[in-house]
């Protein structure tokens, strides 16, 4: 095996996203060979031992991702240290250790629905990384009933944090007394971005749920509940902007 940086052996291992490998090396948490390793450092995962708090960095499980509809309340992190609920506690002990699985970006605590749980490196990269622009697709109940004018400025984008908001795909679906619901869809994925805009506009989210992820929507999957992936249900290729998902129906 050829030597590679640390932060992708630990992606490819799935042990964690290379964001995150890059901020444990930065925190001077992972050793090589016994020896302190930093960013830019290169490993042989066959030959060299890699350490991460300790622990041993296995050779890559078999590539799993799971689909999880996930609950409000639960934490989209594998670990936390008040003993707070994660999505891996949603998992049967089988699916919880050395797996590898993590989750595929994030879903706030207080937000609920689609989220996906892979140990695929290569597949987390192309889900999370900017440029590549996979859609999201989310329903949410907004407070009041957002005018035309509001409207049309949530769709063209509102900045946030002084930089300027791509465009967004919103529809009125339904009112019910002093509520709204929205669907939207958005192709990137800044922090909290749909709570701070609605807030901005002056109709913040009584309720957030995420539908779909690309065209792999959650259907009638049980809040709570998972399932395995299939083959074919995710697409690689070399468009910079596709959707990953693809539901094959009987």
């Amino acid at each position: 095996m050829a030597r590679e940086r640390l932060q992708k052996l630990m992606a490819a291992a799935g042990f964690c996203s290379r964001r995150r490998g890059e901020e444990l090396l930065r925190q001077g948490r992972v050793r090589v060979n016994g020896q302190p390793a930093g960013l830019g450092d290169q490993a042989d995962l066959s030959a060299d031992r890699i350490e991460i708090d300790g622990r041993s960095l296995a050779p890559p499980a078999a590539a799993l991702t799971l689909l999880l509809n996930k609950p409000l309340g639960v934490l989209s992190t594998c670990h936390d240290p008040h003993g707070r609920t994660t999505v891996l506690d949603l998992l049967p002990a089988e699916l919880r250790r050395g797996l590898g699985l993590h989750p595929v970006g994030r879903l706030d605590a207080d937000s609920r629905g689609a989220l996906l749980l892979s140990n695929d490196g290569d597949l987390t990269l192309r889900l999370t990384h900017p440029r590549y622009g996979h859609s999201r697709t989310y329903r949410t109940w907004v407070r009041g009933r957002p005018e035309r004018p509001v409207l049309d400025q949530w769709r063209a984008g509102v900045p946030l944090d002084g930089e300027a908001s791509q465009s967004v795909q919103l529809s009125v679906l339904e009112h019910d007394g002093d509520a709204t619901l929205l669907e939207l869809v958005l192709r990137e994925g800044r922090n909290r971005q749909i709570r701070r805009t609605a807030g901005l506009l002056g109709h913040p989210v009584l309720d957030l749920q995420r539908i779909a992820i690309g065209s792999l929507a959650l259907a009638d999957l049980p809040e709570g509940r998972w399932r395995r992936l299939q083959a074919g249900e995710l697409v690689h290729d070399n468009d910079p902007t596709p959707d990953i998902g693809r539901i094959h129906r009987s």
